[in-house]
């Protein structure tokens, strides 16, 4: 068996090749320093193959039949499925004491649609929505939540909700003895709160994919995914939203993630504890 940092049959040009399709249908970015990362993540998926060719790979994913299929594997692949209950809770209660609150005294017929885009294995529209049940809000107001990611690994683990220990690191004691149980393999989420979260596969650099997404949210979390693409990925992306996003709205990116330097429709305001991109009202 061939080491995974040398995948087969490597003609020049074949790993840039490779990397620029990677990028255009994921927003994933692998700069020249990067590239042995990429080959090494993919070489399971090329291995598995005859010939164990970069070239065949490359055509496989960007002509086959087979190409839909094969590009779940590679988000399995190449995303960062990690996250944890409680992460930057700031954001989370500046959504459940700041803009839930005006939301609905200014449309208390209205829907809330929170959209969380990236979420991996669902700890972050989960953790929104115990902030939000803690909060008395689903006995009081209509709320939707969406979970989506790009990985069907991770949103098949949202769907069991089941958790392991380093999901709980941050999770206060009493929340998890409230809102889990012990399971086989870890812990499960309450099937009241898991059943708040509407699950969805969800790749944002696919038209198709996004027929699917939701419809007119007014809150967009995507944190710590923009770190992974290049930047005309993040516009791409951010321009989606704004595009979808009912007005006004508010998109929470992760603490080391920034559009200050970019042309968004987004404007960057103090909420509570927290630095939110705001699209206003027409």
């Amino acid at each position: 068996m061939k080491p995974s940092s040398s995948p087969g049959i490597r003609p020049p040009g074949a790993v840039s090749l490779l990397r620029d399709l990677v990028h255009e249908q994921t927003g994933l970015y692998f700069d020249d320093g990067r590239c042995d990362l990429l080959l090494d993540k993919l070489s399971p998926l090329i291995a598995g193959r005859i010939p164990d060719s970069l070239m065949d790979y490359y055509y496989l994913l960007k002509y086959d039949s087979e190409a839909r299929d094969e590009w779940r594997k590679v988000f399995d692949a190449l995303t960062v499925q990690e996250s944890f209950f409680w992460r930057e809770m700031e954001q989370v209660r500046a959504l459940v004491d700041e803009i839930v609150p005006q939301h609905f005294r200014a449309n208390p017929d209205d829907t809330l649609n929170i959209w969380s885009a990236a979420c991996a294995g669902g700890e972050e529209p989960l953790t929104i929505a115990m902030a939000l049940h803690e909060a008395g809000w689903f006995d009081k107001a209509r709320i939707s939540i969406h979970g989506s990611d790009a990985s069907p690994r991770a949103v098949q683990g949202a769907q069991s909700g089941i958790y392991a220990e380093r999901s709980f690191r941050s999770l206060p004691p009493e929340l998890r003895e409230k809102y889990f149980v012990d399971d086989e393999g870890g812990a499960r989420i309450s099937c009241e709160l898991r059943a708040r979260v509407r699950w969805q596969i969800t790749n944002l650099m696919s038209e198709s994919d996004l027929l699917w997404a939701p419809t007119a949210p007014q809150i967009i979390f995507c944190r710590n995914m923009f770190i992974y693409f290049s930047e005309s990925a993040v516009r791409k992306t951010v321009r989606v939203f704004a595009e979808r996003m009912k007005r006004p709205g508010y998109l929470f990116l992760g603490a080391a993630e920034s559009l200050l330097q970019m042309p968004v429709d987004f404007e960057p305001k103090e909420i509570g504890a927290a630095f939110v991109y705001v699209r206003g009202s027409l």
